[in-house]
């Protein structure tokens, strides 16, 4: 390869790491052009997959600051440059090293800081982005419902007190001027001064009582008189 080659590579890779989240080493021996295929189509937008040579891609992570990289540079490489999700990524290199044994997962980098395999493989484990933002928008909105139901609670209270007092104001407007309710009306009065006569007619037949009563000596007086004269 051209000297001038080489370093266009190079500074395809470098804009690579730059551009990217994270980046994952593999070896790809034994995979057909195929399964490649097939693999970049798995991974989607979540990353894009290049095979490069160990030479230039040493070079290109020391001009990045990426360490750790020489000794996982070995064999046939390839690289998935992660530009999504990089839990999905991740897992779907681990679902097609699973269903092709021949892709071997070394190591990576992510946020500039050096991955081996088992770090790799307990981010794939993760939940992905969209799963964790869903958890956290409905912890969210319920905190949310708490949060209305608390703050509606007694403005419930204070519209069911304001819905009495406006059916009371109704019935009795002399509320809302600060009167303690509408006063007895002045035709009413008499019918208290009426109490006691009627009261005074309820009485009479107690007063004719005892006149029933003397009334009795005289008829028992009389019959005696009739008695003695016969």
């Amino acid at each position: 390869m051209a000297r001038a080659d080489k370093q266009a590579a190079v500074a395809e890779i470098v804009e690579s790491f730059n551009e990217s989240a994270g980046a994952v080493l593999t070896e790809y021996r034994g995979l057909t052009v195929k399964q490649l295929q097939d693999l970049r189509r798995s991974l989607g937008a979540n990353a894009s997959y290049a095979v490069v040579k160990n030479t230039l891609a040493k070079i290109a992570a020391s001009e990045v600051g990426i360490e750790g990289f020489d000794d996982l540079l070995t064999g046939p490489t390839a690289i998935a440059f992660i530009n999504g999700d990089v839990v999905e990524a991740a897992k779907g290199l681990r679902d097609f090293a699973k269903a092709n044994p021949t892709l071997v997962i070394k190591g990576g980098v992510l946020d500039g800081k050096p991955l081996d395999a088992s770090e790799i493989a307990k981010l794939a484990d993760l939940e992905s982005r969209e799963v964790l933002l869903g958890k956290l928008a409905g912890a969210m909105l319920a905190s949310l419902s708490q949060a209305v139901y608390l703050l509606n609670a007694p403005l419930a209270q204070a519209a069911r007190l304001a819905g009495a007092l406006q059916a009371k104001a109704e019935q009795d407007p002399s509320i809302l001027a600060g009167g303690a309710g509408t006063p007895v009306a002045a035709e009413e009065a008499p019918a208290e001064e009426a109490a006691p006569e009627a009261a005074a007619e309820t009485e009479a037949p107690a007063d004719e009582a005892p006149a029933a009563e003397a009334d009795a000596p005289a008829a028992e007086a009389s019959d005696e008189g009739e008695a003695t004269e016969a």
